[in-house]
């Protein structure tokens, strides 16, 4: 099958991912023996969508203003597919921040198309913690 994607376009992307994720400050965790969760939302600057972040850090916990920052970073990219958006968001996490667990909502502010995503790390569970957050 033929590659499609142009050299430039690839360079252009990969970019601007890394700079979507510079914005991701983080702090140390201040107790690592214990799982807590963390939700973070705003909306996109065009408002088009709001993204809602819940987590449960592991060494790591995200600034919630680098959170907002973070978002901004999306103002030049196309968002019109909310799927991509989040797994984008996902990623970008799982990268930056590599939560036990985290999950990922996107909703459309000019329709009824939400997105859920979400990932954990491969032996944590805590389904205690996890049965208190709220529902899709």
């Amino acid at each position: 099958m033929e590659n499609n994607i142009d050299e430039a376009e690839l360079t252009v992307n990969q970019k601007s991912q890394s700079d979507r994720r510079f914005s991701l400050v983080t702090v140390e965790n201040p107790n690592l023996s214990i799982d807590y969760l963390v939700s973070l939302g705003s909306k996109l600057t065009d408002e088009s969508c709001c993204i809602q972040i819940s987590y449960v850090p592991d060494k790591l916990v995200l600034k919630p203003e680098a959170f907002e920052q973070y978002l901004h970073s999306f103002d030049d990219q196309d968002t019109s597919s909310l799927e991509a958006l989040a797994l984008n968001v996902l990623i970008d996490l799982n990268n930056e921040v590599v939560p036990r667990w985290v999950q990922v909502r996107a909703k459309s502010e000019s329709s009824n198309h939400r997105v859920l995503v979400e990932d954990r790390q491969p032996i944590w569970e805590n389904e205690e913690l996890l049965s208190r957050i709220q529902k899709f």
